[in-house]
């Protein structure tokens, strides 16, 4: 092992991670056992602090929940169903979820190999050797951070042993970290502010639109919303998130673990309630062959649209890497966590698809689900919702029942993304990565960083600001949060099919020969999805209607590169461990 160094930050005192050597030569194919565990920490000069409790079931759970099916789906559906319909949702949702697979293994088989919560900010500096090391964190780490969260010993209703964790511990501590806080959860710090900020701007619209249906509706005097009450509301939704957020960690693992089961029995109770309940149903002819060409924004070629319609499949199945940060406080991380990456991506793609068919089943006339007169003001889940109790019971209050469902796994996975992104500014702080970093990685005695959750809230209410100005923002926002998400992934993958082709020893779970191939693959798609979603989604082009995910994105990208080459590289070394003076207890 090298000599101890310390490095100083804007944060404190802390090691620089490659004064910690991965040794995979020795111990890549070993069965650790507690007292080999513990006696590898100690040579490292670490102490075992974080209790590893999480199970691969809990692991799973958590990033099913971050993906959360109901959420991507619900708010966009407008958007597959304008640009291509029946044949965009039915078709278009397995093919991106086919290639999310792919991105979502090549990730996994380098989680395997370094599974740690630092995540793709860790990979990207490791797999790109000493010299570009520091350059490839700073980069990924400004299109990804990490975020910790604590969970308790007791998991999803299974209290696990100690002797199941330390094995977990030390391979953590190998790869150069101790946590601070109890949990790392990892997601693009730009794309992510985008998510919470989407995400929590959807939650408004469709508490507008349960407003607006519960007085009656558009058609019966029912009160609509200005654009300037729906900012309000995210506002006001934020500011929910943030004082959950505020709360000790133990209250976020309850919060976590009940909307895990929320999303799963929302997805099957809609996908079986909603077809069951309208007296009138699509055809299978219907559903599996119409393609509707009458989006109203100008655009004719149907390659076009149809591509246009996929935001709304790429967009939800994002989030997926949270498995990999959570790898600091799972049982068998370099197993678990990448099952839990392909496992959350694979049920996500089957439950999301079930739920589509559901849905569309109940599909019987696009033009008036997509009318801004009808009762929910073009808001095609909710006007479905409607129309289907109202058709039968005379009412359409069950509609608005069942659109309260997903207004809640909305509340979670808006509520989980402020915890990733508060936890991201804290993280990168603690590197001194960020401006005045001393004061966004301050925690209080609950181990919660205060300063960093405000400041994420308000950065998510000022990116919805845009909202005001332009009516295609909101498309923009998410596009901007589904490829600055899908960059920070493709960043290692890069790196390791590249700079590391050789040099790369792979973890349990790996992918063998295919390795490459899936990783250039995987690379190929994040390029292209990087294009197609800053096409233009209205003609003619306007201030009004101009797409400004390419603005945004390539803004972000001269800022990133441009404060490298004039700061950071002189100052700027990658990831750095939080030990402090840990060794001389151990």
């Amino acid at each position: 092992m090298k000599t101890e160094a310390s490095t100083s930050s804007a944060a404190g005192s802390y090691h620089r991670l490659d004064d910690y050597e991965v040794i995979n030569d020795d111990i890549s194919n070993k069965i650790f056992t507690s007292d080999s565990d513990d006696s590898r920490l100690r040579q490292l000069g670490y102490k075992q602090e974080l209790y590893r409790g999480l199970s691969f079931i809990a692991n799973f759970s958590i990033t099913f929940t971050i993906v959360s099916v109901l959420t991507g789906i619900s708010t966009l559906y407008n958007q597959a169903l304008a640009f291509g319909g029946p044949i965009t949702l039915v078709y278009g949702w397995p093919i991106v979820g086919l290639m999310t697979l792919i991105v979502g293994l090549a990730l996994a088989e380098i989680c395997s190999a370094y599974p740690t919560s630092a995540g793709l900010y860790y990979w990207s500096a490791k797999l790109s050797g000493n010299y570009f090391g520091p350059f490839a964190s700073w980069i990924t780490g400004w299109n990804l951070k990490k975020a910790k969260l604590q969970w308790k010993k007791i998991t999803m209703g299974v209290e696990v042993e100690k002797a199941e964790i330390d094995s977990g511990h030390a391979r953590l501590h190998e790869l150069g970290y101790k946590q601070e806080l109890n949990r790392n959860l990892s997601f693009n710090i730009v794309g992510q502010w985008a998510v919470t900020a989407s995400v929590d701007f959807s939650l408004a619209q469709l508490v507008q639109v349960i407003i607006l249906l519960s007085t009656g509706g558009l058609n019966g005097g029912g009160y609509q919303g200005s654009k300037y009450v729906v900012i309000a509301l995210h506002g006001g939704i934020l500011l929910l998130h943030a004082i959950l957020n505020s709360l000790p960690i133990s209250w976020l693992s309850f919060f976590g673990q009940l909307a895990a089961a929320w999303n799963v029995l929302g997805v099957f109770l809609l996908m079986i309630l909603i077809p069951m309940v309208a007296t009138e149903r699509a055809s299978a002819k219907f559903v599996f062959t119409n393609f509707n060409t009458d989006n109203g924004d100008g655009i004719n070629n149907n390659l076009y649209i149809f591509v246009l319609g996929l935001l709304m499949s790429q967009y939800t199945l994002t989030g997926y890497d949270a498995s990999a940060h959570m790898t600091e406080e799972t049982k068998n991380a370099d197993k678990n966590g990448p099952k839990g990456i392909v496992s959350a991506i694979g049920i996500s793609v089957l439950a999301g698809w079930a739920y589509i068919l559901g849905i569309t089943f109940a599909v019987t006339d696009i033009p008036h689900l997509l009318n801004k007169n009808n009762d929910s003001g073009g808001y095609a889940i909710a006007q479905i919702f409607y129309d289907a109790f109202k058709s039968r019971y005379g009412s359409g209050t069950g509609g608005i029942v069942c659109l309260g469902i997903i207004a809640v796994a909305v509340f979670f996975c808006g509520m989980s993304s402020l915890t990733s992104n508060s936890r991201m500014a804290y993280a990168f702080s603690r590197d001194g990565a960020m401006p005045y970093s001393s004061f966004w990685h301050k925690v209080n005695k609950q181990e919660v960083p205060l300063n960093a959750v405000w400041m994420s809230a308000f950065i998510a209410f000022c990116m919805a600001l845009t909202s005001l100005g332009s009516l295609v923002a909101f498309q923009a926002m998410t596009s901007i949060a589904t490829i600055g998400l899908y960059i920070a992934y493709a960043l290692p993958i890069l790196f390791r099919v590249t700079l590391a082709r050789k040099s790369f020893t792979p973890g349990p779970f790996n992918l063998g020969n295919y390795g490459l191939v899936v990783g250039w693959v995987a690379i190929f798609w994040v390029a292209l999805i990087s294009v197609l979603f800053s096409l233009p989604v209205a003609y003619p082009i306007t201030d009004q209607t101009l797409n400004y995910t390419p603005v945004a994105v390539g803004g972000l990208l001269i800022l990133v590169v441009s404060s490298w080459i004039f700061s950071a590289r002189h100052w700027f070394k990658g990831p750095i461990t939080n030990i402090g003076n840990s060794s001389e207890e151990a």
